[in-house]
């Protein structure tokens, strides 16, 4: 048993891991300032008594006791992330200052949540960890892509500066239950237009690739990659191989939800990245780790969950 700090707890991945912790015997510490999270994604945990909420912002400082640390705070999606873009930076940049000095006070074991944003639009396909990125450093996704590029950064240099034990995971696309359905993300986009017989919006002609990783493999190692021996630090990719176009992602939706939804195109957004696809070799040798779920199997899930969502939503 540990007590265990989840930043972001309240939001789309942190409510899972939270729910994963607490199932393995753990103590839950899970702190959100509610910026893109809910009270609703924990609800099921409130009132038990391994778990506890905080409302902070780690854009300041926070006091507490704990043995391990997650970081996932900060929004995630361009919608939310363009919203306050200096904001998403000092979310970034000042929340890993501050969960650093926590683990450094506290001696405790730090992960980051990192993205595949920090490969930006890439060159080399699939996208290994030793790629340095081809990033905008002024475009409109900036404030996301750089800021989760500098809390790497100050993550390897407080573990060079001060022997602190942290890991650094680069997560790929993931869905599933509890996405947010206005976060403007392809998956719950699609969906949640399927659901009401609107028009589904592709952005670009559709060819673009994403990879798409269901939300019980990705916590899974995302905790396998914290238990790893303090000799290994990361980065390492956390994702699903297989490779699907946005269309091909729009069409099975579709055919999943017995939608009569059209399909519409409109312009490509700045700096949208043509592919990705993590090359997922460290995680297998490292973690073990491969993702089970297939996409059918879990667009089936994250559909039951918006529909019962726009069920309760409509009463």
């Amino acid at each position: 048993m540990a007590k265990v700090l989840v930043t972001g707890g309240a939001g789309f991945l942190g409510s899972h891991l939270c729910e994963r912790l607490v199932e393995q015997g753990n103590d839950v510490l899970c702190v959100d300032n509610y910026f893109t999270g809910g009270r609703a994604n924990i609800a099921h945990l409130i009132g038990n008594p391994r778990f506890e909420m905080m409302r902070h912002d780690v854009t300041f400082p926070l006091y507490v006791e704990v043995d391990t640390i997650y970081n996932l705070a900060c929004p995630a999606s361009p919608i939310h992330y363009q919203f306050d873009p200096v904001q998403t930076t000092k979310t970034s940049v000042h929340g890993a200052i501050n969960m650093l000095g926590l683990a450094k006070r506290v001696k405790a074991k730090i992960l980051q949540a990192s993205t595949s944003e920090v490969y930006g639009d890439p060159e080399i396909h699939p996208q290994p960890e030793a790629y340095w990125g081809r990033v905008n450093p002024i475009g409109l996704r900036s404030c996301y892509d750089e800021g989760k590029r500098c809390a790497e950064t100050l993550f390897f240099d407080y573990r060079r500066q001060h022997g602190l034990r942290i890991k650094v995971v680069r997560i790929f696309n993931t869905y599933g239950p509890r996405m947010h359905p206005n976060d403007g993300r392809v998956v719950s986009n699609f969906i949640v237009q399927a659901l009401r017989g609107d028009d589904i919006t592709i952005y670009g002609d559709g060819s673009q690739t994403r990879s798409f990783c269901y939300v019980d493999d990705l916590i899974e190692a995302m905790i396998r990659t914290m238990n790893t021996p303090d000799d290994f630090a990361g980065p390492i990719n956390i994702g699903n191989p297989r490779e699907f176009t946005i269309r091909e992602l729009a069409e099975e939706v579709i055919a999943l939800t017995g939608s009569r939804s059209r399909l519409v195109f409109m312009p490509l957004p700045s700096d949208d990245p043509r592919q990705r696809q993590p090359d997922i070799s460290l995680a297998r040798t490292v973690l073990d780790w491969t993702p089970r779920i297939e996409l059918r199997s879990g667009l089936e899930k994250t559909i039951a969950y918006f529909r019962g969502e726009m069920r309760a939503a409509a009463e």
